[in-house]
């Protein structure tokens, strides 16, 4: 199986959790004898693999061909999906005025034999992409869509594999050039990000991809209800694969420092935004604080909420029992697991959420939202509903009382970690792979 898959981050270089089950995945699809080209927006030093080959979207040349071809398609696909990607102009964003002219040139007139080869290989012209998170995200978005659709054209490929919104567009123009069954990935929706208050650039992105798939893959039972009953996705299109952790044993052991072996840790490690319910995190430390005051608290990631907490942590008068860690990477996250007492997920809406499976991981028991993906694998973590911050503050509370307690969350978790398994999530994979050609 020939895989070109589609996403906007991969270990070293990630944001989240989107980039670490990447990684696994693939893994676990190239044990199982896949072929994959993982088109990246920028490959960047440092980010290659030895089980896949990492390509650059940015910087790749597009051909006179290719140009009129992304540009023919991309109108249809566009036109008839994604009302507002609109391309009523060949203006390339980054684009060199010459690359920009050459441009008008080629999509002024159709292809005929006056362009050979020999002059298609000797005019093409390309702009390159960061791949950021940015404000100039759309702009980023619809460049890697025709970059990915022209790195496409080079490509031998059974199946196309795209990693939520962002590469949507990227997807539906390869399916529509290559005539390639595509599937639909998706790790969260608008809707978990955001709530009622959704981008509807972004969920309108979502929609038209999920629709245009001919398989939509879904981290969990949450997720797969989700874009059933807001998206209106065919039931029988989705199909729930549970995420799971690359590791199954912690790498490295970390001693606890003999000065804060007295104290209690309790770590937030995540998005500092909505969906990850960091002001629930808050409020309940605020409670565990009036009742076990020999207590810190660790908010570890970055995001738009942060100075907001930042002021609140003052408000409440716990500074000094409330630390924010910023954004953490690498041996700085085993780090921080292995030194915790207890690991907390407060998620408002989350798809599925990796770190908790990382955390027990370090034998750290965790205290998850209902409203997680999760929260369907590991039956026997704690639970509580995002919002109910004395729930959550009973549980921590208990945990760090009672040792056997925490001893015997951690046992339970880890047995069940056995089966959560990147293995066989590959399966289920290679299986919906073999269904969408054969439909195809």
């Amino acid at each position: 199986m020939r895989i070109l898959m589609l996403g906007w981050e991969f270990p070293p270089h990630i944001s989240g959790g989107l980039g670490t089950a990447c990684y696994g995945m693939t893994q676990a699809l190239a044990k199982l004898g896949a072929e994959i080209v993982f088109v990246l927006p920028r490959v960047k030093g440092g980010g290659e693999s030895d089980f896949l080959r990492l390509a650059s979207a940015s910087g790749t040349p597009i051909t006179r061909e290719a140009a009129s071809r992304i540009f023919l398609a991309g109108q249809s696909v566009w036109r008839e999906s994604v009302r507002f990607l609109e391309l009523d102009s060949p203006i390339f964003p980054y684009c060199t005025p010459e690359a920009y002219a050459e441009t008008v040139r080629w999509l002024g007139r159709a292809p005929d034999r006056e362009y050979g080869e020999a002059r298609l290989s000797a005019h093409s012209f390309t702009y390159d992409i960061q791949g950021g998170y940015g404000p100039d995200l759309m702009s980023e978005v619809r460049r890697y869509s025709r970059l990915a659709a022209a790195l496409a054209l080079r490509e031998s490929f059974d199946v196309v594999h795209a990693h939520d919104w962002m590469t949507y567009p990227a997807g539906m123009l390869v399916k529509a050039l290559t005539g390639r069954p595509l599937v639909a990935h998706i790790h969260a929706t608008e809707f978990d990000r955001c709530g009622e208050n959704i981008n509807v650039q972004v969920a309108g992105m979502e929609r038209a991809g999920l629709m245009t798939a001919d398989r939509v893959v879904a981290v969990s039972h949450l997720t797969s209800r989700t874009v059933v009953e807001r998206y209106g996705v065919p039931q029988d299109k989705v199909v729930v694969v549970h995420n799971a952790v690359a590791r199954h044993e912690a790498e490295r052991h970390y001693v606890v420092p003999p000065r804060i072996r007295h104290e209690k840790r309790v770590l937030f490690l995540g998005r500092v935004t909505f969906q990850k319910g960091p002001e629930y995190f808050m409020e309940a430390a605020r409670l565990v604080l009036k009742r076990l005051p020999n207590v810190r608290f660790f908010m570890a990631g970055s995001g738009d909420m942060l100075p907001k907490l930042i002021r609140r942590a003052g408000q409440l008068r716990i500074g000094g029992r409330f630390h924010f860690a910023g954004f953490l990477r690498g041996e700085e996250v085993d780090h921080m697991f292995a030194l915790s007492d207890l690991y907390v997920m407060p998620s408002v809406s989350e798809p599925f959420g990796i770190t908790p499976l990382e955390a027990i991981l370090y034998d750290v028991p965790v205290l998850l939202s209902r409203q997680s993906g999760v929260s369907e694998v590991l039956k026997n973590a704690l639970k509580a509903d995002f919002w109910d911050t004395r729930d959550m503050a009973d549980k921590i509370c208990a945990v760090l009382r009672y040792p056997c307690l925490a001893a015997e969350l951690v046992k339970n978790c880890r047995q069940e970690l056995r089966s959560i398994r990147w293995e066989n999530a590959a399966g289920q994979l290679m299986a919906i792979y073999r269904d969408a050609c054969a439909r195809a």
